[in-house]
């Protein structure tokens, strides 16, 4: 296949910005009312459905409600960075879809155009940095709001942000071991090339990312900045119209990043399950499916159909990733922050640490040995992390790291039963366990 012309990939590149502009754009509208329709669902009731055709419209009808609301501003706000906040959390989640390729190449009669926006060589680096910086705006709003609930919300959002991008960062790492290459349309390929997708080798770090991503977009059970029962609104509390209306659009569009993130690095991307068909890697300047057994590359195959094909393989895991950020949401109560804290800093830091080091010493022995890369290869691999993440689900049982409510509320039984001379017997049972009393 010939290469794009100057010209030819001009207009490749606008069309895909707008198109790929356009569609987060629509798909941050269509998740409003696909969050609201599962919490009806999971609520026993109907949810929206007035608005047009089974409530189609409801996204618009929102829309227009808040370009109708009425802008307050705070008088003793400071004003620039007021309005300047919601910006600073909306871009960043926008921008970083750019370097996440969502289908196989398209042949055209001007050349192959890549499925990707913009295929840096800093690929993942490019999207921690960017994703790091919305948290900015979070602080900026709730600082420069001069307001008591929204100056808290933000400084959570800080201490949230920093306790779970290490631990996101170091899942990363564990990927980037694996891959020998920071772009994403690489990843891909390793994960085409090895046969395996890479939540299996690397199930552990596919659990540590999660949870980070889930702290990271600021959802339940990681909402303590806005924590309505205590903070009234959040960092977001002095905000209306429009200008409020970007914070949630910010979280919707992240979400939806961190979906296509999660479905990119351990799911294969756009990559079409138990088919070979649609494996293609530029190598040396041509499409290769891959290489035979004398090490020379078998041209790719490409066409218009796969194209689609492998579009609807990611949209199809994107979305999942999206329902389980939505029906956690709505299922799971919200942690203590200080059940936040000892989440982060004693329990995934140091797990991933551990977990990076024994990947480096599994990849490192395996290429000593000369075990090649594939199938195998991550067979192996696969057995250690899910040695690793037995372990790990062992030790973060309930009860063990992490304490409810009611853990300290059986030690104050037991205590009192001891200072009496008898017996405990509390809500959970004689001593503490068994039968309710």
């Amino acid at each position: 296949m010939q290469e794009l012309s100057q010209t030819a990939f001009l207009v490749a590149a606008t069309l895909k910005v707008l198109a790929v502009f356009a569609g987060v754009m629509g798909v941050v509208a269509l998740l409003t009312l696909l969050e609201r329709r599962i919490a009806a669902f999971i609520q026993d009731r109907l949810g929206p459905n007035r608005v047009g055709p089974f409530g189609i419209l409801q996204p618009v009808a929102d829309g227009l409600k808040n370009f109708l609301k009425e802008e307050t501003m705070p008088a003793t706000a400071a004003q620039p960075y007021f309005l300047l906040g919601p910006l600073l959390s909306l871009v960043p989640a926008l921008v970083t879809f750019a370097v996440i390729p969502f289908a196989s190449p398209l042949p055209t009669p001007w050349g192959v155009v890549d499925m990707i926006v913009a295929d840096v060589p800093i690929g993942i680096l490019y999207i921690l940095a960017l994703s790091s910086l919305a948290v900015y705006g979070v602080v900026m709003g709730g600082w420069a709001s001069n307001n008591k609930y929204s100056f808290l919300g933000g400084l959570r959002a800080s201490a949230q942000m920093v306790s779970y991008e290490v631990a996101l960062g170091l899942s990363v790492v564990v990927v980037l071991i694996v891959a020998g290459n920071v772009t994403l349309t690489e990843m891909v390929w390793r994960q085409q090339q090895m046969g395996l997708w890479f939540a299996f080798p690397l199930s552990l770090a596919f659990i540590l990312f999660v949870i980070s991503a889930f702290a990271e977009t600021n959802r339940l059970p990681f909402d303590m900045p806005e924590a309505e029962s205590e903070l009234v609104g959040g960092f977001h509390t002095e905000y209306s119209g429009m200008k409020y209306a970007m914070y949630p659009m910010a979280e919707y569009a992240h979400m939806l990043t961190s979906s296509a993130l999660m479905a990119t690095l351990f799911f294969g991307g756009w990559d079409i399950p138990f088919w070979r068909g649609d494996d293609a890697f530029r190598h040396e300047g041509i499409w290769i499916q891959g290489f035979d057994g004398e090490g020379s590359p078998v041209p790719a195959v490409l066409a218009w159909w796969k194209t689609i094909l492998t579009f609807g393989s990611f949209a199809v895991k994107t979305s999942f990733f999206i329902l389980l950020y939505m029906w956690v949401r709505w299922t799971v109560p919200r942690f203590r922050y200080d059940q936040i804290m000892q989440l982060g800093w004693k329990v995934l830091l140091p797990t991933a640490l551990a977990y990076v080091m024994v990947v480096a010493v599994t990849v490192l022995s395996l290429d000593t040995v000369g075990v090649p890369y594939g199938f195998v290869w991550g067979a192996i691999l696969t057995m250690v992390s899910a040695l690793c993440t037995a372990v790990f689900l062992w030790v973060v049982d309930r009860g063990r790291i992490l304490s409810g409510a009611a853990y300290g509320l059986r030690e104050r039984y037991r205590i009192q039963a001891r200072t009496l001379g008898r017996e405990a017997v509390t809500p959970f049972g004689v001593g503490g366990s068994g039968t309710t009393a």
